[in-house]
């Protein structure tokens, strides 16, 4: 879904599959910026983005232009690990940066290299979501689980509660976990756990790391990611029964499963 200034873009094809839609115009009076808000639902969607910002610096080339694209796509290949891996981030960021934004504003980038290689990059902190979910666990003694130490890294400081983290070992060429460590296991006995991360897939981190947390005496276990792929249909975090709820933000996800709350952006 694109959208320029609040407005939904109706965004059609012609029948060879080619992109039609239509720029409304704008009554802009003395605003010097327009904002495009990009919710990704799939590659599809980057030519028409490439049109429209193409149609909006040449109708309005004194303008200011912003691009907020709260899920990044592409934002987990940050680095390449084997030489027959193509390095999408490199090359999905030359094309974000070839439509010359002002700025991208981008809510919990994944790593500090998609706010490297994108320019004009802003990231938006998290931390109204983590508190809204948070706030709806009021008074469960609840204690923060980070799943490995770069999220342990990125939101301690951020949250200042009291947290443990988990090591993971990965086989980086298959991408699965091999074995995962709790660090400081003697304070999850009894406690509600409220793990935070960034973004889920199928979930198989989360999986383990509420296995780990119930070994040693867990109660109950939330999670929180704000960026939900869809993907999470295809994991077991929603019926296996060692997660709760999942709180997250509808930057990308879209779904209506009863054991997941969306705080909307």
């Amino acid at each position: 879904m694109i959208l320029l200034d609040g407005h939904e873009l109706d965004l059609a094809s012609f029948p060879d599959g080619t992109s039609s839609f239509r720029c409304p115009a704008l009554d802009l009076g003395y605003a010097m910026t327009l904002c495009v808000t990009w919710y990704y639902s799939s590659e599809e969607e980057c030519i028409r983005l490439w049109y429209l910002a193409k149609h909006l610096r040449a109708k309005y080339p004194d303008k200011r232009y912003i691009l907020y694209v709260p899920y990044l796509p592409n934002a987990r290949m940050d680095r390449v690990k084997n030489d027959d891996e193509v390095f999408t981030l490199k090359w999905f960021s030359e094309f974000v940066n070839a439509m010359r934004f002002d700025e991208v504003r981008i809510l919990d980038p994944h790593s500090d290299v998609c706010m490297a290689l994108i320019d004009h990059a802003v990231a938006l902190s998290p931390r109204e979501y983590i508190g809204n979910a948070l706030s709806q666990l009021t008074n469960q003694n609840v204690l923060l689980c980070y799943p490995d130490e770069g999220s342990a890294k990125r939101y301690a400081s951020m949250l200042g509660m009291d947290y443990v983290f988990c090591i993971k070992h990965r086989d980086w060429r298959t991408g699965n976990i091999e074995r995962l460590e709790l660090t400081a296991p003697e304070k999850v006995k009894d406690r509600n756990i409220l793990i935070v991360d960034d973004i889920c897939s199928k979930g198989g981190t989360f999986t383990y790391t509420a296995k780990a947390l119930k070994a040693v005496g867990a109660n109950k276990i939330y999670l929180y990611v704000t960026h939900c792929e869809p993907t999470i249909y295809k994991g077991s975090v929603l019926t296996d029964g060692l997660i709760d709820k999942v709180f997250t933000t509808d930057s990308i996800y879209a779904g209506d499963c009863p054991k997941v709350v969306t705080l909307g952006i």
